[in-house]
């Protein structure tokens, strides 16, 4: 109790002061910022059929996916959609044979639908994977029949027979511009059921699913492993170009889109990631390639979030075990409201609600790949991806 990392609990003012902020944060979370906790918002509609399906384009970019590229554009392929429905893969200067397999499935299809394109050369201020996707909109928008959607999915995405029907069938009725599903990111590994669900959790956190649908709301946020695009509305914003240095694309195409109409954002089990992270590096790397970008770049952006993340998960810890009095039943409360918090996005991974504990150990990792970020910036190589730094890109 006498050492200097202790002081604030020998004065019980500072620490009851602590220890009740903090607890009336975590109340304003719960209560207050959208049910983002709850899962609520799934894509689980009862929405009319409709009397004429919209032609739809999927766009697929992919950069050394060879491993993922089968699965991914065989669940494009599998569609039970019936309206007219193309994809488009642009193979994003591959170094394995990525193209090659989505040729030879190509070829073995019995329906013309999967088109292969390579990628031309990166062009200075775009980013690599929205050069792909401007070249694979320009090919849909050339196509005979232009599509009243586009479909944005990742080569790491499988989609449920189900799924692009029931998207265009929603956009369509509810009059949305933009309607992503956050894919079910794989959960197999130590790491994954450490890390995934706390992924889930703070980006829900971040843009509450509730206020992006809410059209009134100026909050945007979206999923790039899957977003459906009214053709129109896209244009009329002034096309991907608009985002083409953006590290973070999917919630600043999100941003752009709600000035032209609603939007919406679910979490599903019928789209799911099938890219593993099987150790704590991969996890880290995943983190570090954009937290930096979600802050902005900015030191004092990245000193509140530090700020944030120390006293909501590690204070509450630290109180409830060897503080005393007011503050400390103050501290346990908050650390009961944070395990509560973390129970539906538990459920919804089928994890053991005891993974709740680890949350603060959790989020202190988060932030060390925060700075690790920052520091990878400062190196200029900030949002590497498959050999490519885009961090400066992002900011010119």
């Amino acid at each position: 109790m006498n050492t200097f990392g202790f002081w604030f609990l020998k004065d019980g003012q500072v620490a009851l002061f602590v220890a009740a902020a903090v607890f009336a944060a975590w109340i304003y979370l719960l209560c207050a910022r959208g049910g983002f906790w709850r899962c609520a918002e799934r894509d689980d509609w009862a929405d009319a059929e409709l009397n004429a399906w919209p032609p739809v384009v999927a766009i697929v970019p992919a950069r050394d996916e060879a491993g993922q590229i089968e699965a991914s554009i065989g669940s494009l392929l599998n569609q039970e959609y019936r309206g007219s429905w193309t994809v488009i893969l642009v193979d994003d200067e591959s170094s394995d044979d990525t193209a090659g397999i989505a040729k030879e499935i190509a070829a073995g299809s019995s329906i013309e639908r999967l088109r292969v394109i390579r990628s031309k050369p990166l062009p200075a201020a775009w980013t690599g994977k929205l050069w792909a996707v401007k070249q694979g909109i320009d090919a849909a928008l050339a196509h005979p029949e232009r599509p009243d959607y586009l479909l944005l999915t990742d080569a790491d995405i499988t989609h449920s027979p189900d799924s692009l029907t029931r998207l265009v069938r929603h956009a369509h009725v509810r009059g949305l511009v933009l309607m992503s599903l956050m894919a079910k990111l794989h959960c197999g590994s130590l790491a994954e059921r450490a890390f995934v669900p706390a992924f889930i959790f703070f980006f829900q956190m971040i843009y509450p699913f509730a206020w992006v649908n809410a059209p009134r709301s100026g909050c945007a946020g979206a999923a790039g492993g899957c977003m459906l695009i009214r053709t129109e509305s896209l244009l009329r914003a002034g096309g991907i170009d608009v985002i083409r240095d953006a590290l973070i694309d999917d919630c600043a195409l999100a941003k752009v889109l709600k000035r032209h109409g609603a939007i919406g954002l679910a979490l599903t089990d019928r789209v799911k990631s099938i890219r593993a992270y099987a150790s704590l590096q991969g996890i880290r790397h995943m983190i570090a390639r954009s937290a930096y970008a979600q802050l902005g770049y900015s030191p004092v952006f990245l000193a509140g979030t530090a700020a944030a993340l120390i006293l909501g998960f590690v204070a509450p810890v630290v109180i409830a075990i060897v503080g005393s009095g007011i503050a400390r039943l103050l501290a346990i409360a908050s650390c009961a409201l944070v395990c509560i918090a973390y129970q539906p996005v538990l459920r919804f991974y089928r994890l053991s609600p005891l993974w709740a504990l680890a949350l603060p150990f959790v989020a202190m990792l988060y932030l060390v790949f925060t700075f690790d970020s920052a520091y990878q910036h400062a190196r200029r190589r900030g949002g590497v991806w498959k050999g490519r730094a885009q961090a400066e890109v992002s900011r010119s």
